[in-house]
């Protein structure tokens, strides 16, 4: 699968794509990830913002430079892949959509920054994502956040397919079950003597149980249930 990532900060994601799982997964081949300055597809001087029409703060980044890119991206794939707008204003993006995504063989992701990218990039986006309610300076680490999530259910990018099935919101709106490790006795806390049983059935039926009450205990809106704000 092939990554895209369209930005104004290449220095910023380079090292994040270095090291670790997804490293590894570019060394064996299973994935690709390309980083291309935005400003290089500048038509004037490398100039990607200006001041928005009828007036405002701040500066609006221009709709040439990214078009351009995904022109360029399109050649040298060869057909025109999926493009992803990376904007505070998108859809929220969902453990289920990764899923949808990786099967899309390559995905362009647009990284905006300042007061935002002209509506016109959006518009003619297949996609535009948003990672969260709340804004964050530029799209670069909702980038690193969205291609390390899709990258993921790329077959063997993972080494066993099960540690990606049993994540929190593979198998829908639950989040996963607590883990526990060495030393069974750890200030004070115990491992529940259940994962010490060799009995796979009550361990199981434990790690369920476990880990709806944990999602009713820290997410309830999955389950439909409202959210009381804090005293």
């Amino acid at each position: 699968m092939r990554f895209d990532i369209v930005t104004i900060y290449p220095e910023m994601l380079e090292p994040f794509f270095s090291s670790g799982v997804l490293w590894s997964a570019q060394k064996k081949g299973l994935i690709e990830i390309h980083i291309h300055d935005l400003r290089a597809f500048a038509p004037d001087r490398g100039i990607v913002d200006d001041r928005p029409y009828g007036g405002g703060a701040g500066m609006v980044m221009r709709p040439e430079p990214f078009f351009r890119a995904v022109d360029a991206i399109t050649r040298e794939v060869g057909r025109r892949p999926y493009v992803i707008l990376l904007s505070a204003q998108g859809k929220l993006f969902r453990q289920d959509m990764a899923r949808e995504l990786a099967r899309k063989g390559e995905l362009v992701l647009l990284c905006g920054r300042y007061e935002g990218v002209d509506e016109r990039v959006a518009e003619t986006a297949d996609l535009e994502l948003s990672i969260g309610d709340y804004v964050l300076a530029g799209g670069e680490l909702p980038a690193a956040v969205v291609v390390e999530a899709v990258a993921r259910m790329v077959p063997g990018v993972v080494g066993r397919y099960w540690s990606a099935a049993t994540d929190s919101f593979f198998c829908g709106p639950r989040l996963g079950y607590p883990q526990y490790t060495r030393p069974r006795v750890f200030r004070g806390m115990r491992v529940p003597e259940v994962l010490l049983s060799g009995n796979h059935e009550r361990i199981a039926r434990f790690r369920e149980r476990e880990a709806w009450r944990k999602t009713l205990e820290n997410r309830p809106d999955l389950l439909g249930l409202s959210i009381e704000a804090d005293p």
